[in-house]
């Protein structure tokens, strides 16, 4: 498992379009029980269908750092998991808990301190027991995840993308960093982003050849901002 303790959403976004791969971003609204908290790690997939069976059957699959992620088809009618979810991932090793629809038992999830993320609270937990579909695909928003993904989350949201590809998604990120870091420096320094950006220059380019983008302008100037 590559360590993205250092590396944010965004800059593993970033990472991923700079490699060709098409960000496999969660829906907006996906956010952390607990501010600031963060969370990467395998994923241990899990379609919900209205009974804490489908997660108990995961947890026994787990391994130590695995984060859950559940389906609920995004619903907001109902919570689908609460502290006694939580309470037994924990007990499975499991880092945390991602989750495509509302959780419950809020009081007692930040008393827990495992990381949570889904679209809110509820208090109301599921009254439906569908039948489940052997085989079926376990989705969060347009994506179909599996135990062959990673997992990152923060306050600015949620990605998944392949395992195979991790490790040059972060070595990747990190030069992102390193760059953006050091423009950061330098416009608390005085320098300003116009600056180092040599911005007039482009919009002289740009007049004298409108095909002329800021993106291939900073490719030539070795800017990070956009990609």
């Amino acid at each position: 498992m590559p360590d993205f303790t250092d590396l944010t959403t965004p800059l593993v976004a970033d990472a991923c379009v700079r490699a060709g791969l098409a960000p496999r971003i969660a829906p907006a609204g996906i956010r952390p029980v607990l501010a600031g908290t963060r969370l990467a790690g395998r994923v241990l997939p899990a379609r919900h269908y209205g009974s804490v069976d489908v997660f108990l059957e995961a947890f026994g699959a787990a391994a130590p750092g695995d984060v859950l992620v559940v389906d609920n088809g995004g619903r907001t009618d109902e919570a689908c998991i609460g502290d006694l979810t939580v309470l037994e991932a924990a007990a499975a090793g499991v880092a945390g808990l991602v989750v495509w629809g509302l959780h419950r038992d809020t009081a007692e999830l930040v008393e827990i301190a495992r990381p949570v993320f889904s679209y809110g609270a509820l208090p109301l937990g599921p009254l439906r027991a569908d039948e489940r579909e052997p085989g079926a695909d376990v989705r969060f928003g347009p994506h179909v995840v599996t135990g062959g993904d990673l997992v990152v989350a923060d306050d600015d949201g949620v990605l998944f993308l392949a395992a195979d590809r991790a490790d040059e998604i972060v070595a990747i990120a990190r030069q992102i960093r390193g760059t953006e870091r050091e423009q950061a420096r330098k416009i608390r320094s005085g320098e300003t982003l116009r600056q180092q950006t040599v911005f007039d220059e482009y919009l002289r380019r740009r007049a004298a050849d409108p095909q002329y983008t800021f993106r291939r302008h900073l490719r030539r100037v070795g800017g990070a901002i956009e990609e």
